[in-house]
């Protein structure tokens, strides 16, 4: 049922003039001086910015006219919750992006684009002659049509509730931008942390090996060519040299395969899971289940992005099982479902996994949604232990292609 038929069904069976009737007679009274300071402050407000826009303070005291216009949104939106019951959404705090970089000029780009602050300011404009109406109305009502003072101030404060519920509360389109402004930031983080990563690995891994070669064959060189020389010496540091190159080759594969593994580009999604779960160190080992397409053949697969978001979720989740699930076996799912990729991670570990802020399933959730995913842990104590993640098969601004599969 939905919570307009609730509020029908509610007012139907509230008393004629119960706390209900005499709640929403407070709001529609109490609008006349809301209205008043409203209307005079947005009006003074914007009447001053725009006047003075060609000073140097002129965009200033719009923008600050208008971060007051917010504010005073913020009050009306709590009348109308206590009062009328209207339950009317906070939107999220101006731009998260002016908290990262407070400078003025940010905030005065954010304060004079905030389209809420804007439709704000116009419900405080149409206030001052609403307010008027609902006052004299709801007064008139209330001391000479007492018999219908219930349905009229109901009636009243249901377009109350209309035009408060239009104007004052976030728009779909500005929520979304807030989540992408939101999502951009976890991305860039996360390439951030990547590269660091990255950077780490081949400094302490790849590079350190390289330089140990590099002094072991220069040495090396040096018995061969001394007076005499000493060809057992130079051979045994021949042979460790050997030994370095190809731990060096080996710990380079290895970063390779954690940027993106050429069987995830050559064969797919299907594939590297099945070699990302051989991998596994779990006594049982990992069972692939998989109805994806396979091969080479691009037009079918899901999207590069989505294969490679999808690939190293898993491979972490495997991870974590490997080392901290206490696990016999797992189970790795993977399939198509209209214009989505569904991937299931379960094990019969000792379960209590949770999304903690600052934890490797926090930072997989960010990616995942990031990219308008889902992701979900079922993770009672005892276990088992059962991750979900839902991706869209074609990221944004490609073009889906070829047929559609369900399971």
């Amino acid at each position: 049922m939905s919570s307009v038929e609730e509020r029908g069904e509610r007012g139907a069976r509230a008393p004629l003039y119960g706390a209900r009737t005499w709640r929403a007679v407070a709001h529609l009274l109490s609008n006349l001086p809301v209205g008043i300071v409203g209307f005079v402050f947005t009006v003074t407000a914007i009447a001053v910015g725009v006047s003075t826009a060609v000073t140097v303070v002129g965009l200033p005291l719009l923008a600050a006219g208008l971060t007051g216009c917010r504010a005073f949104g913020s009050f009306e939106r709590r009348r109308a919750r206590v009062l009328l019951g209207e339950e009317i959404p906070d939107p999220p705090p101006e731009r998260r992006r002016e908290q990262r970089e407070p400078t003025f000029m940010r905030w005065l780009a954010v304060a004079l684009g905030d389209g809420l602050s804007w439709r704000t300011a116009m419900y405080l404009v149409l206030m001052l002659p609403w307010s008027v109406i609902t006052f004299s109305v709801t007064l008139v009502s209330v001391i000479a049509l007492w018999p219908l003072m219930p349905w009229i101030v109901r009636a009243l404060a249901t377009v109350h509730r209309a035009m408060a519920a239009a104007m004052l509360a976030p728009s779909d389109l500005e929520a979304r931008v807030e989540e992408l402004e939101d999502d951009r930031s976890t991305v860039v983080d996360s390439a951030a942390a990547d590269l660091r990563r990255i950077e780490r690995d081949l400094h302490d891994g790849a590079q350190a090996r390289l330089v140990s070669l590099a002094m072991d064959l220069g040495l090396a060189k040096e018995k061969l060519l001394e007076g005499g020389g000493d060809p057992a010496a130079a051979a045994a540091m021949v042979d460790a040299a050997h030994g370095e190159a190809k731990l060096a080759l080996q710990e380079l594969r290895d970063l390779a395969r954690g940027i993106h593994p050429a069987v995830l580009t050559d064969r797919g999604l299907d594939a590297a899971l099945s070699s990302v779960a051989a991998r596994c160190a779990v006594p049982d080992g990992v069972r692939v289940t998989t109805d994806l397409p396979e091969g080479a053949d691009q037009a079918s697969r899901p999207d590069s992005a989505v294969e490679g978001i999808a690939y190293f979720t898993v491979s972490e989740l495997l991870t974590n099982v490997a080392k901290h699930a206490e696990a016999r076996s797992a189970q790795v799912d993977a399939w198509r479902k209209e214009d989505r990729l569904l991937v299931q991670v379960r094990d019969d570990g000792r379960g209590g996994a949770r999304e903690t802020p600052g934890g490797g399933l926090a930072g997989l959730a960010e990616r995942i949604r990031a990219v308008d995913g889902v992701f979900v842990v079922d993770s009672p104590y005892g276990g088992p232990t059962t991750v979900t993640v839902e991706l869209p098969w074609r990221t944004r601004g490609t073009r889906t292609r070829g047929t559609r599969s369900g399971r």
